[in-house]
């Protein structure tokens, strides 16, 4: 009796693994059902995607692609056109510096000679001037010379 008594009051592992099994039925069950429906709209939304949108995307992304490479490649020409411009014009003012500065050298050798030339005459002028005053001074001397003897 006293086994008994204690099995029905304190003895609770039959109920409790009763009610384990009954949670773990149901808990199966739901997510199972919750898992299947998960999977069947997974299953429908990657049939959509597969049929339907990858199709479009990959025409949509071709055509654009298409067009992509076109524009990149006018712009390529467009640059390369430029760069040949610029090219031709710093070639160009290149040139214009070295004949500008083959213009100063001739010009500057030009002066140069002028101002030689211009030496040339200013000490022969001297030269004379310095002649004439030597003449006169000896003119000068020599009628002082005529008065010094009164």
């Amino acid at each position: 009796d006293v086994g008994e008594i204690y099995s029905r009051l304190l003895d609770h592992r039959p109920v409790i693994q009763g009610e384990i099994r009954y949670f773990v039925k149901e808990f199966e069950e739901k997510r199972g059902l919750r898992e299947l429906r998960v999977l069947e709209n997974l299953k429908s939304t990657i049939f959509e995607a597969n049929e339907n949108i990858l199709p479009k995307c990959e025409q949509s992304m071709h055509d654009n692609l298409n067009e992509v490479l076109k524009r990149l490649q006018a712009s390529n020409n467009m640059i390369h056109r430029l760069q040949e411009r610029e090219h031709e014009e710093r070639k160009l003012q290149a040139d214009k510096v070295m004949a500008d500065e083959e213009n100063r050298i001739a010009q500057w050798e030009s002066f140069m000679k002028e101002q030689q030339n211009k030496q040339a005459e200013v000490d022969e002028e001297h030269r004379k001037a310095m002649e004439r005053l030597k003449e006169q001074y000896s003119e000068m001397e020599k009628e002082l010379a005529k008065y010094v003897s009164f």
